[in-house]
């Protein structure tokens, strides 16, 4: 009687660990199946930056509750349209043009350094007023920090993912 609860124990174990290991599996093939895509579309610079939380220097996180604010890149353009919270300094107006960070850049640097599971991208965009760099880092899970430093403006960090860029209507 010993020895046939022995075996049907050994049994069981056996396939507890069957199913663990096909599981593990299957969680390693979509992680790397996510990382394949995010490299991709950095490679290809054909991605959009959605934010989910906004830091400013003045400190206190503050949660951007919809995803239209969003830095979208591609070969040929950078186009911004972010919140901003924070001091603005000399040069800034009054008007809702003004307010945020939102411009479209088609003259731009655009340098990436890749790493051991993530990239560090900094865009230099030469035609947008009053912003001097943006410094993009993404981990190969496809969350990312966005860092825009201003002339006129407290630097301010954002918190989100990459997706790919949404197809333009012709």
């Amino acid at each position: 009687m010993k020895r046939l609860i022995n075996i049907s124990l050994s049994i069981m174990l056996m396939f507890v660990l069957q199913q663990t290991t096909n599981a593990q599996t299957a969680k390693q093939t979509k992680q790397q199946k996510k990382e394949a895509e995010i490299q991709q579309l950095i490679d290809n610079q054909n991605y959009t930056f959605q934010a989910q939380y906004m830091y400013p220097q003045g400190g206190g996180q503050r949660y951007i509750n919809n995803y239209y604010y969003d830095l979208t890149v591609s070969k040929d353009s950078v186009v911004a349209f972010l919140p901003f919270f924070g001091v603005a300094y000399f040069g800034v107006g009054y008007s809702p043009d003004d307010s945020g960070i939102k411009f479209t850049s088609t003259k731009f640097a655009y340098n990436k350094d890749a790493g051991k599971n993530r990239w560090n991208i900094v865009i230099k965009p030469q035609d947008a007023r009053n912003i001097n760099q943006l410094i993009l880092n993404v981990s190969n899970n496809g969350y990312a920090t966005l860092s825009v430093l201003s002339n006129n403006k407290q630097s301010i960090r954002y918190d989100g993912f990459i997706t790919e860029r949404a197809k333009t209507k012709k």
